[in-house]
Order: structure tokens, then sequence, then C-alpha cells
């Protein structure tokens, strides 16, 4: 463990060569960051202080939304102060604590997913059982497993990580992840394979899932007029949520496995920043847009602090 002991810092390559720009972009980052604070907290707002709101479907999204602002939490105060630094450093320990925060929130994002397609297919495709199947008792134990899964899995990833031997510091990239801390490893291991294996298989699972239920919602909504109604109204949100989640982390992971080397390092923030900005941010805004009921009732919070 000598070579654990020894490493107390890491190197972050990703800024390297920006300066020229670095307040541009800290000017639309934190005006980025407010924005998700803004379009994400307005959303969980309205669904705690509405009764109204307190379906399960809107609970899910509640807890969609603290996801995005967890998860952004552990990038953008980081890469803020990164910006206004010439060194670009960050500690062991806040590497792992990074690495953790970012994959945990991404593991979520699929379980939370997940449980909003559940609760589209038993609401569309089985209503009269709905209420006896997606009671409380049920949302509550939903949602506690939706947020500990991932929290265990990435935890078991970080260990194994967290007790290889180290030969190196330097993690090409904007912020900390447990593949590229694992790269610099002196050795290989087993559980290094085999359980980030098994965490991308089990969350490839959440998407095959979910493509399953809407197979069989697509097929019940085509029935009726309300049906094509109710699916475009609640499910066409959450179907968009799902293919942008999906879209930017794959083509996140696609790249850091196999990424060109000739493409300049704007273009490789930019591609390691996408989950982090499209998703939290595109997220509330499809489903404050779609949904009736929360549109209203931001539409009328408005009017009254307008006629106030």
């Amino acid at each position: 463990m000598d070579n654990v002991s020894a490493i107390t810092m890491f190197t972050l390559s990703g800024l390297n060569g920006m300066a020229n720009y670095r307040g541009t972009l800290f000017a639309l980052t934190l005006l980025c960051y407010c924005v998700i604070w803004l379009v994400n907290l307005t959303i969980i707002v309205v669904i705690i202080m509405d009764k109204s709101l307190h379906e399960p479907m809107y609970i899910f999204l509640c807890n969609l939304c603290i996801n995005g602002l967890y998860g952004t939490a552990g990038f953008y105060p980081k890469f803020l102060i990164d910006l206004m630094s010439t060194t670009h450093v960050i500690s062991y320990a806040g590497c792992f604590l990074q690495g953790f925060v970012l994959h945990s929130s991404a593991g979520a994002d699929f379980s939370i997913l997940a449980l909003m397609a559940f609760d589209r297919y038993v609401a569309i495709c089985r209503p009269l059982v709905y209420h006896s199947v997606m009671t409380k008792k049920r949302i509550c134990l939903f949602v506690f497993f939706a947020w500990l899964i991932p929290f265990y899995l990435i935890f078991l990833s970080s260990i194994t990580t967290l007790i290889s031997k180290l030969c190196g510091s330097h993690i090409p990239k904007i912020y900390c992840v447990n593949t590229l801390i694992g790269n610099l490893a002196c050795s290989a291991s087993i559980a290094k394979s085999i359980i980030p294996g098994f965490n991308y298989t089990f969350y490839f699972g959440h998407v095959i899932f979910v493509i399953w239920s809407y197979i069989y919602l697509i097929r019940t909504c085509q029935t009726s007029k309300e049906g094509r109604s109710k699916f475009m109204q609640t499910c066409l949100p959450h179907l968009i949520s799902l293919i942008v989640v999906v879209g930017t982390l794959l083509f996140d992971l696609l790249y850091m496995w196999f990424g060109s080397k000739t493409l300049s390092q704007s273009v490789k923030n930019f591609m390691a920043m996408e989950f982090l900005l499209i998703p939290p941010t595109i997220n509330p805004l499809i489903y404050g847009f779609k949904l009736t009921k929360i549109r209203n009732r931001i539409q009328s919070f408005l009017n009254c602090k307008l006629h106030s």
C-alpha cells in the first residue's frame, strides 16, 4: 500500500490550454448551474407544496430532480473553482468522492426512470389494480431502494478501486471517474473488472425493462383515443428523458473507451459534461411544460406574483 499512500493529489488535464477562455467559460458554467438549480428546485417545491401532486408519478419526478441537483453538485462547484485557478488538482479523497457522486447519480437516474416506466405501465395497462399495487408503503420502498442500490453498487466499485495500488496521478478529464482512476492501477484485478461489468449489466437491464414496458404501453394506447392522449401527456416526457439520459451517458462512455485523440480539448470537455448539463436541464423543463398539473401550478404561482 506504499504506492497508494504516496499519492495525495490527482491532476486533471481537461482544462489545459484553455486559459484564454476561462472567464467566458466561468460565466457560462455558472449560468448553466443556476438554471439547473432554478428549474429543478421549482419542480421539487411545486410537488412538495401541492398535496394534489403527492401521487407516484410526481413523487418519482421529484426524486429525479433531487438526483439532478445531487449529481451536478459533485461536478460544478469544483469545476468553477478550477476555471479560476491556474492549477487543476483534486485531493485523493476528493477524487474518489467526486467519482462516487457522479456514478451513483447516474445509477439513480436509471433506477428512478425504471420506476417511472413501471408506474406508467401499471397505470395504463393495469388500471384496475393501480391503487392496490402503487400503495404509499410500496412507493416509499421503491424510492428507498432506487437510492440505496446505486449507492451500494458504486460503493463496492469505489472500494475495489480505492484499495488498488496506483502508479500514477494524472487523470485526462475535467472530473474524476472510477474507470480513469482504475486505469492508474499498477496491476489489473478480477474485482476491478467484475464489479463494474456487473454494474453496467445491471443498469442495461433497467433500459431493457423500460423498453419492454413501453412496447406494452404503445400497444395498449393504440386501442383508444383516450389511451393515446394519456400516453402523449404522461409517457412521452418520460420516454424523452430516458433517451436523453441513455444517449448522453452512452456517448460519454463510448468516447471514454474508444475516444479519438485527434479531437480538440473543447470537444472532449463538452462530451464529458453532456450528462451533467443536458439531462438535469431538459428533464424538469420537459415535465414542467408537458404535465398539465405542474404547468398549471407554476402558471398560477407566477400570476399571483405578477398581480401582487
